[in-house]
């Protein structure tokens, strides 16, 4: 299983921006479908909703891929 760290540049990240910024999905659309269909799990529970807001701190997994995002340093 492969971990990669993200660290937030703002106060959130919707999940389907996230899974197309880091390319486990080809576009935006590819991310809505992976999503419906319940590949996308957020610590460890199957995550649905599409533009859920991933504030720092969580988990995402997309098959052997783990993310973990680190909230943004503040300024």
């Amino acid at each position: 299983m492969t971990e990669t760290r993200f660290t937030l540049s703002s106060e959130f990240i919707e999940l389907n921006a996230l899974l197309k910024v880091l390319g486990l999905a080809s576009s935006g659309g590819a991310a809505k479908v992976m999503i419906g269909a319940g590949l996308v799990q957020v610590d460890d529970q199957v995550e649905t909703r599409i533009r859920r807001k991933l504030r720092g701190g969580e988990v995402v997994r997309v098959g052997e891929e783990r993310v973990r995002l680190l909230r943004a340093s503040p300024a």
